[in-house]
């Protein structure tokens, strides 16, 4: 296999060999925007002026960002990315410009072109960002059951060109950002308005149109999630046993993401879950303990979490987590629950592969699951209304409610 050639952009291709896929034609590999890679924009005046200029470009923007996740503490925006017909792209340092509200009355009315959008709109927000209309790509691609819906893997199959992913996990922190970084970055959106053009009309033309759109429509009231208690997502939670070890596990949670806050660092850069969990079951008696389960923490990081142990270590019972984060549901209940899903999975199945869709966009399984746990399911006007309430869209109470209420009375229930 040969290597991919190389492109300055996908509308004019440079010298270079073709990435040979048997039956396929070669693939591109892109290095750079079409139009080169533009300057960081990191002052106010920088800013205003390419806020204009995004303001008298035409059509749907691109956005993209780019974080320093597990890195940095938080999840912030390092990066702004956008393309405009008209205006280009632009690159923003959004560190050195922490209030992007001005940006986004410049681009209000317009449709944002995100892929994933979920990755990007809680800290487009946290910069005063937020779009009035938007259009996902890798949402489409799997409305449109793509076996591979990544950008890279949709830009090879759609454009025939594809993208090098290497700086994808770097520290985007970073000052000053090197050359091929911000390439990257900027190629990111470079080829999003390709992308949706080709995604609208695919859905348009398989019927899935309106169901994109209530898709969409959906994710602009998103909002990253807040637990109520953070602490019990930690990698391995399910190895505590006791109460007591599961308060271990808050306690050093809690500090180590104060730790992480103060010096803007990832948390598990600190203490790894698979530390904590190890030292919330095993006995620790001195730092030593501690330093055997993370080699490379501190002495003094070291002497924190110790009393942090032994200070939980000796509240009474009545301040300890419970062992389980949920009642506990009387047998009977969990065999009708259990026999209503077994009903119903195959009916959202069917469903999923009459409109050739993965079955989790048909209607989200935890919304199923629940339904299936209720005392009483009800008529289908009962579980339109379950569904609704639940979150679900429109288009998918209309295609599951009157299956569901099938499956539910075929289990007896």
């Amino acid at each position: 296999m040969g290597a991919p050639a190389v492109h300055s952009g996908w509308g004019s291709p440079s010298s270079g060999r073709s990435l040979g896929i048997s039956g396929s034609p070669p693939l591109t590999l892109l290095s750079e925007p079409e139009q080169g890679v533009p300057p960081v924009t990191d002052s106010p005046e920088d800013l205003q002026t390419v806020a204009t200029q995004l303001e008298h470009g035409h059509g749907p923007v691109g956005i993209d960002t780019e974080r320093a996740s597990g890195i940095r503490y938080g999840n912030r925006a390092f990066l702004v990315q956008l393309k405009r017909e008209g205006a280009g792209i632009v690159l923003i340092d959004s560190e050195a410009l922490p209030v992007l509200s001005s940006l986004n009355a410049a681009l209000h009315g317009v449709e944002w072109i995100l892929h994933a959008a979920t990755q990007d709109l809680g800290c487009l927000a946290e910069k005063g960002m937020r779009p009035d209309a938007l259009f996902d790509t890798e949402l489409a691609a799997r409305l449109l059951n793509f076996e591979r819906f990544g950008l890279a893997s949709l830009t090879e199959e759609i454009m025939g060109v594809t993208l090098a992913k290497e700086h994808s996990a770097v520290d985007w922190s970073t000052r000053p950002l090197p050359h091929e970084w911000l390439a990257y970055a900027a190629l990111d959106v470079e080829v999003l308005g390709h992308l949706r053009t080709e995604l609208a009309d695919r859905l348009r033309s398989s019927g899935k149109w309106e169901y994109a759109q209530q898709e969409f429509d959906h994710l602009l009231s998103f909002t990253p999630p807040v637990h109520d208690e953070p602490w019990r997502r930690t990698h391995g939670l399910g190895r505590v046993k006791t109460a007591r070890g599961l308060g271990r596990v808050r306690a050093m949670w809690a500090l180590r993401d104060d730790l992480g806050e103060e010096r803007d660092i990832a948390p598990s850069r600190i203490l790894p879950d698979r530390a904590m969990i190890a030292l919330a079951v095993e006995s620790v008696k001195s730092e030593r303990d501690l330093k055997r389960q993370f080699s490379r923490m501190d002495s003094e990081d070291a002497g924190e979490f110790f009393r942090v142990i032994k200070a939980a270590d000796r509240l009474p019972d009545s301040f300890m987590p419970p062992v389980r984060n949920t009642p506990r549901v009387k047998r009977a209940d969990r065999m009708t629950s259990k026999q209503r899903l077994e009903h119903m999975k195959p009916a959202i199945a069917q469903i999923a592969k009459e409109l050739d869709m993965p079955h989790d966009l048909v209607v989200t399984p935890r919304y199923v699951k629940r339904l299936a746990s209720l005392t009483t399911i009800g008529d289908e006007s009962d579980i339109a209304d379950f569904l609704r309430d639940q979150g679900a869209r429109p288009w998918q109470i209309e295609l599951v409610t009157e299956p569901l209420a099938k499956a539910a009375h075929a289990s007896g229930s």
